[in-house]
């Protein structure tokens, strides 16, 4: 009885109850002292004789212990849930189930899936349909499908690291309510506004179907602002509502993901708290990744580039009114403008050589300030400093007006030009808005800003490509020129305000901050001038930013999505759908993108005052309460037929009632403990539990496979291919699978799959223990596993291992791998069904490995295709295949190839043709080549 079910039990329980009443029946009508009659029937007769009894009240607590008997079992009946599922209305209009994606999502993720997954198993009892519309799927046409496909969809989706725009989705949603207008809307929404939350919300109240709003009301916390100043690295974190104290920390990583440090914060009262690191700046420049501990969402996370560390800048002024009037000098507004972001180090003016001292210190940046002519040792000097890869910043004055020198980027005109004043016919100028292909462009030009005097450089045909800024009448107001790894820039004005009144914005700033942030850009020069090269044959100057690692919306950094998309190296903006957060660009000259600006705030959404039925997000699991009743009926019967025993004098005389006491304690114990079995045997159940729908769709019918990583891109790339793919096999072979499912290697069960395709996504943790079990019980029976790490283009034949390509070695150390090779030209899986030279997918130089052949035979024979009948468990390949697979419905691939083209396509999809026939068939060919040999064998 341990492990029956309720069926069995209950009717076990009510037989026991109704042998109670009889067993004390039979108690009352035995005579306490049998007379001696031969002939027991006839004594048994005999002794049935009337009898005059006095009727006894029942006391009142046995009727009260009767009827709480009888009021459990009533209500066990009724199957009392505590936490029920929702009800679901019954009716024949869909569900649809409109869910939040974006990072305000993700530490909340397990609970709106389970919340939206409740809803549609209640629509599911009452045969209704269910679609599921992520807000981030904008004109995705909505299609329902029964409750095992809508939650087959549901767990696939993962939050993006953007926060999209509601609104988008809505004409999706307007016309499938148009076509379905018995439907039900159900919003699962975050706690933010951003994203146009409440007039979504509003607008879904509108479409005159139920609605019911299921929200969020935890805060979201957000990392903005990072500072690197002078002895600390300071950033902000900032929460969407005031819910009372609250602490916490922010931790650093480096690039390689080792620990930093960690700084700790507390709102108090308010929205807002700092984070400090009081690290050495040497440490803090290493820092390249701040996150929130615990939070886990794109928001909790900044990314540092080269532009937030702090940098060693020397100033040798050529001004002699510095010790006079030091708040009228040009060190004073350099300093004053750099010292935020810069260590910024003064060179003494009673130095005898400034210039050398400034170079003996190492920085990264050297600012002239009107210095003349730089010749003998020091100009070799500082040529060499800026072929090595630093940065020169020099400011005109009248020393570098009067001087002839090749450290500047343009030929300078001796004098100057004058802009107003008695002696002058023209007037202060203003500046120009920023171009394109400057690294200023973006910021604002003030109308506050004159310009009344400046060095003019002489025209010549590359003027305009130096130009970084220039005056409203065209002439160049900071020119910059590439020499060996490292630059030279030039304003055209003095650091101070005897020119212009530049020092005094807070452009000028914002111009020396980006200039700043060049110096550890100049490693790239390479790659840049490349990248220019070919842009300029386009006839765009603008130099682009390939995708390296992007953030999901959990905030883990992985390889970029396939909808990624290049950022100019002068991007300032955050990430979203096509740029998502994460770093871009070559390893030495990374550039990061985040999900906020560093003055951004999260307001928390509104929803009140709008008619639609509000529910809090809650996911208590359900519990059924009748075990629970019917065990406790059972003790307090226990306890009445005790109880009843103790008053009629059967506990005082054991001996006269001990069969029948032993009869009543057994029939109750042996029900209570079937009963507390019932209600705690929750492993034996899982273990009889049926097949899921996809289980046995899966048993009826051949599907291809895939793991779902929990990244929703990369599940989606793999659907869309393996659909592809088997569409393709139905069109070409006599296999016609069925549509591809992703599956979650620690709840579904892989045998019903003869091919499953993997895709590698190394910023999620490695599988349990008993998933790898799982997979290597699943290898050793037969099946085989595609492990794809989709690192063609990154990975190097000599050079350190991908993420992706450590993730799978970490991983496979936990499974008993074949020996390996690169696919063999005379394999088998190259002739299965196409003539192939190798298997290739959205890349076509990455390598695929399988199971080692047995070495060929030494009398110079063949060597067989496999050493037995089996299908090798593991492949192996870089080329990102499902992406190759990927086609609509007309043949066209769905994401760009490398190098590319019809053809590229084709071949994929014939490689991916080849894989499924071998797994399938296994060495069938083998064999029909080895025929003769086999046939030889028979008869010998």
């Amino acid at each position: 009885m341990f492990g029956l079910p309720l069926v069995f039990t209950v009717p076990f329980v009510l037989v026991a109850l109704a042998g109670l009443p009889a067993l004390y029946f039979l108690l009352r009508i035995v005579p306490p002292r049998p007379r001696r009659i031969p002939f027991p029937p006839l004594r048994l007769i005999l002794d049935l004789r009337p009898k005059e009894e006095t009727p006894v009240r029942t006391p009142w607590w046995i009727l009260l212990l009767r009827l709480a008997i009888a009021a459990l079992v009533i209500f066990a009946m009724a199957g009392p849930i505590l936490n029920p599922l929702p009800a679901g209305e019954a009716g024949e209009g869909p569900l649809v189930i409109v869910l939040d994606d974006g990072w305000p999502a993700a530490p909340t993720w397990d609970d709106r899936v389970t919340a939206a997954a409740q809803r549609i198993e209640a629509a599911g009892r009452y045969g209704r349909l269910a679609a599921v519309v992520p807000t981030s799927d904008a004109g995705r046409e909505i299609v329902a499908a029964n409750a095992s496909k809508a939650l087959e969809r549901l767990r696939a989706i993962k939050p993006v690291p953007y926060i999209p725009d509601r609104l988008a989705s809505f004409p999706a949603i307007e016309k499938f309510i148009a076509s379905k207008p018995k439907a039900a809307l159900v919003f699962v929404a975050d706690s933010v506004e951003r994203g146009n939350g409440r007039a979504f919300a509003q607008k879904l109240a509108g479409l005159g179907v139920p609605l019911t709003l299921i929200a969020d009301h935890r805060p979201v916390r957000i990392l903005t602002a990072p500072r690197n100043e002078g002895s600390s690295l300071n950033v902000r974190v900032s929460r969407s509502a005031a819910r009372g104290a609250e602490q916490g920390q922010v931790q650093a990583f480096d690039l390689k993901g080792a620990r930093m440090g960690e700084a700790a914060f507390d709102f108090g009262s308010t929205t807002e708290a700092k984070a400090q690191f009081d690290l050495p700046v040497e440490l803090r420049n290493e820092i390249a990744r701040l996150e929130i501990a615990g939070e886990h969402s794109t928001g909790a996370v900044t990314l540092l580039d080269e532009r937030w560390k702090r940098r060693r800048v020397d100033i040798v002024s050529g001004e002699t009114a510095d010790l006079s009037l030091p708040l009228l000098s040009p060190t004073y507004y350099l300093t004053r403008a750099l010292n935020p972001y810069a260590d910024v180090h003064e060179i003494n003016q009673g130095t005898a050589d400034p210039i050398a001292a400034a170079l003996d210190d190492h920085p990264a940046v050297i600012i002239l300030a009107d210095i003349g002519t730089v010749s003998g040792a020091v100009h070799e000097k500082l040529t060499r400093f800026v072929e090595d890869g630093g940065l020169l910043l020099r400011f005109a004055g009248t020393h570098l007006a009067s001087a002839s020198d090749d450290l500047v980027p343009v030929q300078l005109r001796r004098g100057g030009r004058v802009l107003g004043g008695s002696l002058s016919w023209e007037t202060p100028k203003t500046l120009a808005p920023f171009d394109r292909q400057s690294p200023f462009y973006g910021l604002k030009t003030p109308d506050e800003v004159k310009i009344s005097r400046q060095v003019l450089a002489e025209p010549e045909s590359g003027l305009p490509d130096k130009t970084w800024a220039q005056l409203s009448d065209g002439t160049p107001l900071v020119t910059a020129e590439q020499r060996g790894k490292g630059m030279i820039v030039l304003f055209h004005v003095t650091a101070d305000t005897t020119w212009s009144n530049l020092p005094l914005s807070g452009l000028f700033v914002d111009m020396l901050r980006k200039i700043i942030a060049l110096s550890t850009q100049t490693a790239k020069d390479q790659t840049d001038k490349t990248a220019t090269a070919a842009n300029a044959a386009a006839g765009d100057k603008t130099v682009l930013a390939s995708p390296r690692r992007t953030l999901d919306g959990f905030g883990v950094l992985g390889a970029p999505p396939a909808t990624a998309k290049s950022i100019p190296t002068t991007f300032d903006g955050i990430g979203d759908a096509e740029h998502p957060p994460g770093f871009y660009g070559p390893p030495d000259a990374l550039l990061a993108v985040n999900a906020l600006a560093p003055d951004d705030m999260i307001q928390t959404a509104d929803y009140t005052g709008l008619q639609i039925q509000t529910e809090a997000l809650h996911t208590t699991e359900p519990v059924d309460l009748r075990p629970w009743l019917i065990t406790l009926a059972f003790v307090l019967f226990l306890i009445d037929a005790l109880a009843s025993l103790w008053l009629v004098g059967g506990l005082r005389r054991p001996g006269r009632h001990a069969a029948a006491t032993m009869v009543i304690l057994a029939c109750c114990g042996f029900g209570g403990i079937g009963l507390w079995s019932q209600a705690h045997a929750q492993p034996a159940q899982a273990i009889t539990e049926p097949l899921s729908p996809n289980a046995l769709e899966s048993v009826l019918e051949t599907r291809l496979a895939y793991v779902l990583t929990g990244d929703s891109h990369v599940d989606e790339i793999s659907q869309e291919g393996l659909l592809s793919l088997s569409r393709v096999l139905a069109a070409r072979t006599s296999l016609t699978p069925g549509d591809p499912i992703g599956l979650n290697l620690a709840q579904d069960e892989l045998a019903f799959y003869p091919l499953l395709y993997w895709p590698i996504v190394p910023g999620h943790g490695q599988p349990t223990p008993a998933v790898l079990a799982k997979v290597a019980a699943y290898m050793k029976q037969g099946g085989t596993i595609i492990f794809d790490t989709r690192d063609a283009l990154t990975a190097r034949p000599e050079g350190p291992p991908t993420p992706e390509g450590r993730w799978l070695k970490q991983m496979l150390e936990g499974l008993d791998v074949p020996e390996l090779e690169p696919v063999p030209a005379d394999h088998v899986v190259t002739k299965t069904f196409y003539l192939l030279d190798g298997f290739i997918g959205r890349y076509a130089n990455g390598q695929t490995w399988i199971e080692a052949l047995p070495p060929a035979p030494s009398d110079g024979s063949a060597r067989p295709a496999r050493s037995g009948d089996g299908v090798s468990p593991i492949i192996i390949t870089s080329n990102d295949l499902a992406a190759g697979w990927a086609s609509d419905r007309s043949g066209e691939s769905l994401y760009s190839l490398v190098p590319g083209g019809m053809r590229q396509h084709e071949l994929a999809l014939r490689g991916g043709v080849n894989l499924v026939m071998y797994t399938l068939t296994g060495n069938y060919k083998a064999d029909q080549v080895h025929v003769r040999d086999l046939l030889e064998r028979l008869v010998h």
